[in-house]
This record gives structure tokens, sequence and C-alpha cells, in this order.
């Protein structure tokens, strides 16, 4: 797994949108033999309310990765019982079934090239921990230091998983991880506004590789939040930075990623809206690894400030 440093910084103004990725499932359940993954129960102390977004629905709902990527596959799951969150489990697993946070010696190499010395006994119970406690809200998920790539995974798939759980679709979701993208073009919007705003992505694949790409986030009249110059004036006031700078700097940097997440720079004073940002964008990929040209339609969830 590859490693990249945080960038911390504090964001006053939330857009508190539960990012929600629409799922590509296959009706099937997982015939993988292996250990499962381990379990928690959730332990939120108060709910938030919900005021837009569909309900859960009653279910246990599964996601697997179908390849393994450096010796690894992840599986994680998650039960619904009335409308709620109950029990929560996820960890990787390699092809004899044993979790990477019981492999010494990839924990010893992870340290050795962490600068925050951390290895996946470290990040693996520590994420577990943040999906028990935060259950579909994947935004509220933290992203550990020196483990940025497997937090934001773990945010894309959970916006998967809750997509299901909306649907009621049980059937185990399967991701085509690390495969070359097939050409077409891939669309993702949010269905719900948060903060007056809703967000749009599409991108366009040719000879397997990103050959346009559009992101931006706009009011029901179609207008983009970059012209919105109150909303900018007051983002800068706090943040040092509004809309008509962070959007378009996110468009860039997913450009000069080439498709790879981990390579894309979270922007100082955006913290949430990049996050919010790279676990779209994971989820389009993972559309496109499938050949998937389905508009994902997202009833992003949204929570009472």
């Amino acid at each position: 797994m590859k490693k990249n440093k945080i960038i911390y910084s504090a964001t006053m103004l939330s857009l508190s949108a539960l990012l929600l990725g629409a799922c590509s499932t296959t009706a099937s359940n997982d015939s993988s033999k292996n250990s499962k993954p381990k379990e928690s129960k959730v332990t939120q102390k108060k709910a938030i309310k919900q005021v837009a977004g569909g309900k859960l629905k009653d279910g246990d709902y599964k996601l697997v990765e179908d390849n393994f990527s450096n010796g690894y596959r992840l599986k994680m799951a998650m039960t619904v019982k009335n409308g709620k969150v109950i029990d929560t489990s996820y960890d990787y697993f390699n092809k004899d079934g044993k979790s990477k946070a019981k492999d010494d010696k990839y924990e010893e190499q992870m340290k050795k090239y962490s600068k925050e010395k951390i290895g996946p006994k470290e990040y693996i119970p520590e994420l577990r921990k943040s999906f028990a406690k935060n259950g579909a809200n994947s935004s509220a998920i933290q992203v550990v230091s020196g483990a940025t790539g497997s937090s934001m995974t773990l945010k894309n798939y959970v916006n998967q998983l809750t997509q299901a759980a909306q649907k009621g679709k049980t059937g185990t979701i399967h991701i085509n991880n690390d495969k070359k993208m097939k050409d077409g073009t891939y669309k993702l919007e949010e269905q719900n506004y948060s903060h007056d705003y809703r967000q749009v992505f599409a991108m366009v694949i040719k000879k397997g590789k990103i050959s346009s790409f559009k992101y931006d986030q706009i009011n029901k009249k179609g207008i983009s939040k970059t012209k919105n110059s109150s909303y900018e004036k007051q983002m800068k006031k706090i943040n040092n930075i509004g809309p008509k700078e962070y959007i378009p700097k996110l468009q860039e940097e997913f450009l000069k990623s080439k498709g790879n997440t981990e390579k894309v720079q979270v922007v100082s004073g955006a913290t949430e809206s990049s996050n919010s940002f790279i676990a779209y964008v994971s989820q389009l990929i993972n559309a496109a690894q499938k050949g998937d040209t389905k508009t994902i339609k997202v009833d992003n969830i949204v929570y009472q400030e």
C-alpha cells in the first residue's frame, strides 16, 4: 500500500454532506471460504438527525475486493436493523485467509518506509473502530496518519455499502480493484443539496486512460459554487481559500494523478471537500474498472448540523 502524507487543516465551515457512493453490485453471495472480517459493535453515542437521503433498509450488506494487491484484499460488511447500523466488519486477508494485521513481515516493512512508523497492526484496528463508531456516516471516519490510502478506500467502500442499504440490495458488492479502466463516459451526481449545493462528476476514458474530467458543485439553478462571491468571501475569511480556488485545484490534482487517487493531495483549508472528492472519484474509477457506464445517482444523506 502506498503512503501519503495527510494535510490537516481546520474546516470550520463544514459542508456536512454524507458522501454516499452508488454501488455496482453483483447479486450473488461471496463464495470465498477464507476467514471473515472481524466484527465490531457500533458505538455511536448519539444519533444525528438525518434531513435528506434515503433511509437504510434492514439486512446484511457485504463488499469484497476480487483481486489481491500486495498479497491482500479487503473484505467488509455492515448489518442494518431498524434502519440503523448495528454491526460492522473490516479487514484485509491473504489467500490463506490470514489478516494483514498478523503479518509481522509486512508490519516491519511498513514501519520501515512510513514516516509515521505505522503498520497494519495499528491502522486496521483504528479504521475498524472508526467504521464501527460512525456506521454509514463515512464523512465522520477519521483519516489515519500514515494510512491515507486505506482510510480513503474505507470511506469509498462505506459509501457503496450505504447506497446498497438504501436500496435494500443485499447481494455482495464486488470491486474489480487494480484493473485497467475500460473506455467510456462515467458520471456521478449527488441528488440532495447540502448548503444549497450538490456535487457532479464526469470522466471520459479512452484507451484505458483519462482523456477528460469535469468536477463541480452546483446549486438548483445549475450555477457553480465558484461563482458565489459571498460564499467565496466567507470561506476565505475562515480558511484562506474558497471554492473558486479549491474546486479547480482538485480537478487539476486528479488529472495530474492519472487516476491514482493516492496521489491526489488534500487541499489545505478544504479538507472535507477534498476527502469527499477523493471518495467519489474513487467510486468512478471502480465503475470504470467494471465498464459500468450507467450514471451513478447518489442519494446522499445530509445530516442536520
